[in-house]
């Protein structure tokens, strides 16, 4: 039993752990960073690969022969676009970040368009292959050789394989999933005795599915579902330390490369979300506990990793940073300014606390709203109240907080005179209201709510993760896009707010237009 245990341990002496494209690249994966620190303070040998930051900035690099005037400038000022990004001055001229981040994104299109694929900063789409049919991410496996990326990866995992025998993929995002499996598909075709383990949110997703059968036996030899780091550990044949906490490890990851004006720090301080009683929340339907670390530790966490790294922001990845960590950080600040979603409630109805916090290096808050209107609220158990909800956004704005605000249209308890509610609610806070992010709802199909509204296909695939409803008061989608395309994004005081968000980076930049 001990030789066996030890040759589960030597093969599984190294690993490779890749973050692949496309998701925006603009700080470090903290999935992986974390994983490697686990891994190497448990005596596993680990390598890094944000192939989504180095396969991007590969495609933008390739030559093109273009022919339009677009195309050509952007090729032009290619590295000064780049450098732009990296470079805090552009993010006090709103037109020269828009103009950067526009000619980046073309020519990473174009050169997408020569494999037939549309590729930007923030999404990858093929015209035939669907991130939500597992029979086509097969067929992006087979047709690895088909991917743009393909030339890049390529030629550069084989020098990372070097003494590794397994290799795990974080593939989080459903515009990763069919690189993710080109990927896969390369590796297990010049690789096949090679290991391959894939997890991430995406993948939690996937196998939180009803009836969920895994398609992929053939290609993956383990799918994790939910945080991964104990998981990797069992399958690596290393018991469960009892010191389970770590710090993430970002060594080896290229930190000056990435598209922002210095490095930002990813950290979660949690998994799921405290509150998790919202109905039709992801969290809640696909049953994901809420696993904190505690608050104390997680700001001396902060505290290590601000002096380790220097970030020039920190980004809190919690679903809702706790009361408890909010109140550690206002009392005990973590050495540079930082941003993250908070919920509505008394504590931000201090006005205080909001200057507590503001002291405390917080630049902006995303506030998850939904709706302007109380008893949509209620019957999505928010657990909001619009009042408290209107001193929180105020007092954000006196303390000098940003305030980015997510709204949701379409839900089963919202009609039009709902939905103009929250604009009204909006135009009344428009002063105090920097950003806007507007969604139309979907179902979630593991949502316990989804059968008492009917269910039928929404997206047509064995891996989607929403189901289409009759909407009990005939409130549908395009009744719902009619209404924000017509009506709210015309008022001039919402068109104002929309102008502000940060060209495809979004609230991943939006804290240095209001630092």
């Amino acid at each position: 039993m001990l030789l066996l245990e030890g040759l589960v341990c030597r093969i599984m002496a190294a690993m490779l752990l890749i973050f692949p494209p496309v998701a925006k690249p603009c700080e470090p994966p903290a999935g992986i960073a974390l994983l490697a620190s686990l891994l190497r303070s448990s005596g596993i040998q680990c390598r890094l690969l944000d192939a989504n930051l180095e396969g991007l900035l590969w495609l933008h690099e390739r030559p093109l022969t273009a022919t339009d005037t677009w195309t050509r400038r952007a090729a032009r000022n290619r590295r000064i676009n780049i450098a732009s990004l990296r470079d805090i001055r552009t993010y006090q001229s709103p037109g020269r970040y828009s103009k950067s981040v526009g000619e980046v994104n073309r020519l990473l299109s174009m050169a997408g368009s020569e494999s037939n694929v549309a590729v930007g900063l923030a999404d990858y789409q093929h015209p035939a292959l669907s991130p939500l049919r597992s029979r086509d991410l097969i067929a992006a496996a087979e047709s690895h050789d088909q991917n743009p990326f393909f030339p890049w990866f390529s030629s550069r995992l084989p020098e990372l394989l070097d003494g590794v025998q397994t290799v795990g993929i974080s593939l989080n995002y459903l515009s990763q999933a069919l690189c993710s499996f080109a990927i896969i598909g390369y590796l297990r075709k010049r690789f096949p005795s090679h290991r391959i383990i894939v997890g991430g949110g995406l993948v939690t997703s996937w196998m939180q599915r009803p009836g969920w059968h895994n398609p992929f036996g053939s290609l993956v030899d383990s799918l994790v579902a939910g945080p991964g780091e104990f998981p990797l550990l069992a399958l690596s044949g290393i018991a469960v330390p009892e010191k389970r906490h770590v710090l993430p490890d970002y060594s080896g990851l290229p930190l000056p490369d990435y598209l922002s004006p210095g490095f930002i720090l990813p950290y979660s301080a949690s998994s799921g979300c405290y509150w998790n009683h919202c109905n039709f929340c992801p969290e809640q339907a696909e049953g994901n506990r809420y696993l904190p670390v505690p608050a104390g530790v997680a700001i001396a966490d902060l505290h290590l990793l601000t002096e380790q790294t220097r970030p020039i922001l920190i980004h809190l990845l919690d679903n809702a940073v706790s009361p408890a960590m909010l109140q550690g950080l206002a009392i005990n600040p973590p050495g540079a300014p930082w941003y993250g979603f908070a919920r509505i409630d008394n504590n931000l109805a201090d006005p205080e606390f909001c200057h507590s916090l503001r002291r405390s290096g917080c630049t902006m808050l995303k506030l998850g709203l939904e709706s302007g209107d109380q008893g949509v609220l209620d019957r999505m158990n928010k657990g909001i109240d619009l009042g408290t909800a209107s001193r929180v956004i105020e007092n954000l704005r006196q303390a000098g907080i940003a305030v980015y605000l997510y709204l949701l249209f379409g839900t089963p308890g919202e009609t039009v005179v709902e939905a103009r509610r929250t604009l009204d609610f909006v135009v009344r806070h428009r002063d105090a209201i920097a950003f806007l992010n507007v969604a139309v709802f979907n179902m979630p199909l593991c949502s316990t709510e989804a059968a008492e509204y009917g269910t039928e296909p929404f997206y047509e695939g064995d891996l989607s993760l929403y189901t289409a409803f009759r909407h009990p008061r005939n409130w549908n989608r395009q009744r719902v896009r009619s209404f924000l395309g017509k009506e709210f994004s015309r008022e001039p005081s919402v068109a104002a707010i929309l102008r502000n968000d940060p060209r495809l980076f979004t609230s991943n930049h939006a804290p240095f237009f209001v630092a």
